[in-house]
């Protein structure tokens, strides 16, 4: 079978049970892709072919079968260079995220051949395995307790085919990039209680994640969200155990919007707005709890609401109020007893989850992980507004990341850090931003509670130094992480202004381990063999 790359919306790779390898030719005439029906198939893209993504969807690139006589030799997988699985240096696992929209709504695979031969391509590369997002919205999507994991299970045994690692996270906020919601259920009991959600002060809801302050309250037909979470990963764990502790290798935990550990802030800020975000403490919920911490205190006054001079999410935090530089009300007692308690619910919520998780996993031989956010706007500030808005009570003179540290250790969690391709010099100055000295305040938090360390990109990277970035934080003296995974396939991801950079990437931070039975290869010629036929593809 002949398989010609074109800008076309179908899609014909045969049998995609078939497990084989997706090889880049070095022929750069030849213009099909050869899947020969043997024990290890090959795929050659070469030059003149193009690898077509839709630019409206989270994935998607486009092949069509082609009955067209072959016009050139092409480079087998049996006849090129043979590398088995890349062992990165130090240990460290390299990993991609799949689109996050892998599996859809209706719980089928979303281009199921364009996604396998995705995963060829990166088994050939020596990527280790890839990460893939399981939604609460699509797995529990019309009642509590009736889950579909029919898509998902297709995938896992995709990736298992091709012998690839799987690392999931389990998804309980809703997004708005792949447009997956929270479960109908969930919805509807939102819709006669909307206390269930975030609320600024403007009383603006956020409702693409459950209040922390409801966690274990029985706002959920009788059940707390704890309880619901707790099910949910139950249920995972039965229907996937075939594949735990083989093809699946971690499990990572939502902890809050975007699966991060974090308040939505932001959730109204535009793409070029100047604030810092807005407390999230205003649902009926939040304010009770704020009110009887108050009252604890002595000071029934502060329970009331949360900071009067706090600036709104279009303002300059620094122009005065709340987070001003000198004089702010943020190192006043006040100050201090508001955000000592709203980060306190943060870490709370953050401890309640990972527990289940561990909880859940603890015999299962797989890594459990959570997301940490790198709010990086403002660090270079002695407020650090946009960190105290996000729940971090990171201050010039306060670590606000050794208490979260702590319960990811506590719970024997590792912590996943994004970021690791952001540099201080190309971020706006007028932010104040420092993406590289909050990692490393992070980082040192993590080493200081013997804590594993997986890495994320931010961006999809391949210009202004984010790859070398990557690199440099990965291959560092201080670096101490297990994985690294980029996120994530999608428009972009294949084309030739980004692969071939990240293909020299993947091999610039790995050593290939080959078999003492492998052919070795002259210095260079693999390169040419990954890269070639990349620099024609196109995106849409």
């Amino acid at each position: 079978m002949k398989i010609s790359v074109i800008g076309s919306s179908q899609v014909n790779l045969g049998r995609i049970s078939d497990a084989g390898l997706f090889s880049f030719g070095k022929n750069l005439s030849a213009k099909s892709c050869d899947l020969k029906k043997n024990n290890s198939i090959a795929c050659s893209l070469v030059h003149n072919q193009s690898l077509k993504w839709p630019s409206k969807s989270a994935v998607g690139f486009t092949l069509r079968s082609s009955a067209a006589p072959q016009t050139a030799d092409i480079v087998d997988f049996e006849k090129a260079p043979k590398t088995s699985r890349t062992k990165p240096v130090d240990g460290m696992k390299l990993f991609v995220g799949l689109p996050l929209d892998t599996v859809s709504n209706s719980s089928t695979i979303n281009r199921a051949r364009a996604i396998a031969a995705g995963l060829k391509a990166l088994k050939l590369l020596g990527i280790n395995g890839v990460e893939l997002p399981v939604w609460w919205g699509i797995a529990e999507k019309e009642a509590m307790g009736k889950y579909d994991w029919t898509g998902y299970l297709a995938v896992v045994e995709m990736v298992e085919k091709l012998g690839l690692e799987l690392h999931v996270s389990l998804c309980f906020h809703a997004s708005e990039e792949c447009r997956i919601r929270l479960p109908v259920w969930v919805s509807q009991i939102g819709e006669g209680d909307p206390d269930i959600y975030f609320a600024d002060r403007s009383g603006q809801q956020y409702k693409d994640y459950l209040s922390f302050a409801v966690d274990d309250v029985p706002v959920l037909d009788g059940k707390t969200p704890v309880e619901v979470y707790k099910e949910f990963c139950e249920s995972f764990k039965s229907a996937f155990s075939p594949f735990i502790g083989s093809t699946i290798t971690g499990i990572s935990i939502g902890l809050g919007p975007d699966g991060e550990l974090r308040y939505p802030s932001h959730h109204r800020c535009g793409k070029f707005s100047r604030g810092a975000g807005e407390f999230q403490c205003y649902d009926k919920h939040m304010l009770s709890n704020l009110k009887l911490h108050a009252e604890k205190n002595g000071s029934p006054l502060w329970g009331l609401g949360g900071p009067h001079d706090a600036s709104s999410y279009d303002q300059s935090p620094l122009s005065g109020g709340f987070f001003a530089e000198n004089d702010g009300s943020w190192e006043t007692q006040y100050g201090d007893f508001f955000l000592s308690w709203y980060s306190s619910q943060l870490i709370s919520h953050g401890d309640r989850i990972l527990s289940l998780a561990a909880s859940t996993f603890k015999d299962a031989g797989i890594t459990v992980s959570g997301k940490v956010p790198l709010v990086h706007s403002w660090h270079r500030t002695l407020s650090r507004p946009a960190e105290l808005t996000a729940g971090f009570y990171n201050t010039a003179g306060r670590d606000g990341y050794d208490d979260i540290a702590r319960i990811f250790s506590r719970n024997s969690c590792s912590m996943i850090l994004p970021g690791m391709d952001l540099t201080d010099e190309l971020q706006p100055h007028e932010y104040r931003s420092s993406p590289e000295s909050l990692l490393a305040q992070i980082t040192s938090s993590c080493r200081k509670h013997g804590l594993k360390i997986s890495g994320q990109n931010s961006l999809i990277s391949g210009v202004s130094g984010g790859f070398a970035q990557m690199k440099k934080n990965l291959q560092g003296e201080q670096s101490s992480m297990d994985r690294f995974t980029y996120q994530r396939m999608g428009a972009h991801f294949f084309s030739p202004e980004h692969f071939p950079p990240f293909a020299q990437f993947v091999r610039g931070v790995s050593r290939p381990v080959r078999r003492s039975d492998e052919v070795a290869v002259e210095e260079g010629r693999d390169d040419e063999f990954l890269l070639g036929s990349h620099r024609h593809m196109q995106t849409a």
